[in-house]
């Protein structure tokens, strides 16, 4: 029942399976700087994985093999994530003087008050936040459940690969580990800043709205760079595989700015204030002080002046690796290309050192 956000061991790789890609991280640290060991990315074949969810276990598992062997790692212990909106979270309050094993028999026995799940279908776990402040004689305890099956078809794939889940964590709490890395590039660090990072995938946008480095708001909408690719397919008679190229790598026609690309810049940028407005009208906020753009599609040229026009707030592409050293098998230039995707998997890896 207990094993959803996991305990921390030693060296885990942080491994994110999206809608179009697995991507693997391996990191190690000296004092306070991170390195790179070890990354790679492998397309995924279409329709493996749905929104967020797996749908062809074989399939991802045999990319995840191909991840593992091209980034040249030699770790098997695994930190892999759930969406958010497959997880149910609350904060309880329990008495201070519990141990974890007296918290984990009590929260056995009352999980069905606060979780609308049959238990015998529930991952769970727990981690206790700190005093309460309605109560000094109680803690604070962050529950989180799913469902056992997101669980399992990742432990599946991992397994196809030759890897082992240690650690099945909850996307946004690494997205907000990885936060920690971008929020020393902000001009105003330091203070209580609210900001919103824009992870555009695939097929999925997500916001996740973060004051003073917690998550206070996320958001999921089926929106995202395979809406590019599609249109490129559409109008240059492409396979899906030469558009993708295309779109990376360039040499598509003249027209292809003016008619394809400006047209897509416009949606993701409407994407953004749309989400924005929801998170404000949502919330007691009316106000953001950065927008972060993280996911594949936030390298797009252009796009955060668009979007820093667009919603009046200062915009950057995140790059969690911008203060960190490389290792020797690691293509520094290629690791600076994905960076703004690989926010999930370097909140994963991270977890090596909790």
């Amino acid at each position: 029942m207990f094993g959803l956000i996991g305990k921390k061991s030693s060296s885990v790789l942080g491994v994110d399976v999206s809608s179009s890609s697995a991507k693997l991280l391996e990191l190690s640290k000296q004092g306070d700087r991170y390195r790179v060991e070890s990354y790679a990315v492998e397309p995924l074949p279409a329709n493996a994985v749905v929104e967020k969810n797996i749908t062809d276990v074989e399939a991802v598992g045999e990319v995840l093999k191909r991840v593992a062997s091209k980034s040249r790692t030699n770790v098997k212990q695994v930190a892999v994530a759930v969406s958010g909106s497959a997880v149910i979270t609350k904060v309880i309050q329990m008495d201070s003087g519990l141990n974890e094993f007296e918290m984990e028999d009590q929260i056995a026995l009352e999980a069905d008050q606060y979780i609308p799940y049959p238990l015998d279908e529930v991952a769970i776990d727990f981690e206790v936040q700190g005093p309460s402040e309605s109560n000094p004689d109680q803690v604070d305890v962050l529950l989180a459940a799913c469902r056992k099956e997101n669980v399992d078809v990742r432990e599946d794939a991992l397994e196809i690969a030759g890897l082992n889940a240690k650690v099945v964590d909850v996307e946004a709490y690494a997205l907000e580990r990885a936060y920690e890395l971008i929020e020393p590039q902000l001009d105003s660090q330091g203070e209580e800043l609210v900001v919103a990072i824009m992870d555009i995938g695939a097929t999925m946008t997500t916001l996740s709205v973060l004051a003073e480095g917690k998550t206070v708001y996320t958001r999921e909408q089926i929106f995202g760079g395979k809406q590019l690719t599609e249109e490129i397919q559409r109008r240059y008679g492409l396979s899906t595989e030469e558009a993708g190229l295309a779109k990376k790598q360039g040499g598509l026609p003249d027209d292809y700015e003016t008619e394809v690309l400006n047209p897509f810049r416009e949606a993701v940028v409407q994407q953004v204030a749309r989400a924005l407005q929801f998170f404000f009208g949502a919330s007691q906020y009316n106000a953001v002080d950065y927008v972060v753009l993280a996911g594949g599609t936030a390298s797009i040229q252009g796009l955060t002046e668009m979007v820093e026009e667009k919603t009046g707030t200062p915009t950057l592409v995140a790059n969690p690796f911008a203060d960190m050293a490389v290792g020797s098998r690691v293509n520094a230039s290629s690791l600076s290309n994905d960076a703004p995707s690989l926010m999930i998997a370097c909140g994963l890896a991270m977890r090596s050192f909790d």
